[in-house]
């Protein structure tokens, strides 16, 4: 086996069983699972009804590529919602979700020879950026977000001599969990390493649809590097339909970006056997055309908010996050834990420990005394839960 494997450290979500193992939650209460980010709002009926309407395409195997209507469909998306022209062609390549496209971009992209070959991402993370860099051979270095500089990576803090080992940084933008959004400084600096340094940046979006108020959508990166007068060179997006479209088991997404990342990432996913099925190709175009139940999505999520934050506010602390559909909030005593432990156990309420999601770097585990809730069940049970968060927290 590859030893590489030995260096992944289990899933936040594995460790909660290990957690919760031998807790009884309370008999009386129905359970709410605020843990994993799985939206759970109806997918469209649309989309249903592209995807059976387009079974005769499983007769044949799908392009790699995908086809020329998702693409297109892509295109005249990223126009509307970026304001960029992307050649469908070149620049653009559907994915099986945007989880399994950010694994396979970092082995496609770190070069084996060089002696020294890092990754940097944030510190909380989606912890695919650390497994996609140890099984490419390369070591991550994690920049700790925290509170007081509004959760933005501190890039000027990194030594200069380890820039010139990085291969790849993975940023997240709506973040998660903190839900922080990069202002266009933001990517003016790291557009400014990049060029400097010659790494290539990957930007997870997944969460860029999920935000509070209509025509204030969150900066994405095409559209700060339009802004900021300068190509796609050494920059790729990733965006799925799993939090925009309510269709995670669709999986489904795709990457845009630098035309000669995007040919080389084709060759390596060629061989990699990552090709998107017609039906579900068929199915994602038409979600990709259609904005009306993405609007509606963004209401839910507002409503959910607007009724959970007031409940806890004298329970928790937390801001209200820029955009996505966490909640980022500290616990009483600071052990989040045993905070999210006992809370099952009373109250039968599932969120995720902060610490779970962060690594120990310079002796502060950056998650530590959070807890990450995700608003992605209907507005009742979110409110159920907030109440009985905010009963557990006064008890």
């Amino acid at each position: 086996m590859n030893p590489r494997l030995n260096q992944l450290q289990p899933y936040p979500f594995q460790r909660l069983r290990e957690l919760f193992a031998g807790c009884v939650p309370h008999p009386s209460l129905s359970a709410v699972n605020l843990s994993i980010g799985e939206p759970r709002h109806a997918t469209p009926q649309f989309v249903k009804e592209a995807l059976g309407a387009n079974l005769h395409g499983l007769s044949s195997y799908p392009a790699t590529q995908g086809s020329d209507e998702l693409r297109t469909a892509i295109a005249d998306w990223a126009r509307m919602r970026y304001g960029v022209e992307l050649d469908p062609a070149n620049q653009i390549l559907p994915v099986n979700g945007s989880r399994e496209a950010l694994f396979a971009f970092a082995q496609a992209v770190i070069d084996p020879s060089k002696h020294l070959r890092r990754v940097l991402s944030p510190n909380p993370f989606y912890q695919i950026y650390e497994g996609a860099a140890l099984l490419a051979g390369a070591q991550p270095f994690f920049l700790n977000t925290l509170p007081h500089r509004n959760y933005r990576c501190d890039y000027a803090s990194v030594p200069e001599d380890l820039w010139e080992t990085v291969q790849l940084v993975y940023v997240c933008s709506p973040g998660n969990p903190t839900g922080h959004v990069m202002s266009l400084d933001d990517w003016r600096e790291i557009f400014a390493l990049a060029e400097r340094h010659g790494f290539v940046i990957a930007s997870d979006e997944c969460y860029s649809e999920i935000y509070f108020q209509e025509g204030q959508a969150p900066l994405g990166a095409l559209t700060a590097a339009r802004q900021l007068g300068r190509d796609f060179s050494n920059l790729v997006v990733f965006n799925s339909l799993s939090k925009r479209s309510n269709v995670p088991g669709l999986r489904s997404g795709f990457v845009a970006g630098d035309t000669d990342l995007i040919r080389q990432f084709l060759l390596y996913r060629t061989y990699h056997g990552s090709a998107m099925g017609p039906a579900v190709q068929a199915a994602s175009a038409a979600a990709w055309r259609d904005e009306d139940h993405v609007i509606d999505n963004r209401r839910q999520y507002r409503e959910k908010f607007a009724a959970v934050m007031p409940i806890l506010k004298d329970s928790l602390v937390f801001d209200a996050p820029d955009a996505a559909f966490y909640l980022w909030a500290g616990v009483p005593q600071g052990d989040d834990i045993a905070f999210a432990r006992d809370l099952y156990r009373e109250k039968h309420v599932t969120v995720l420990p902060g610490s779970y999601l962060a690594r120990e770097v310079h002796g502060v585990n950056p998650g530590r005394g959070y807890i990450r809730i995700a608003l992605v069940d209907g507005l009742e049970p979110c409110v159920e839960a907030a109440r009985r968060i905010a009963d557990f927290v006064n008890e």
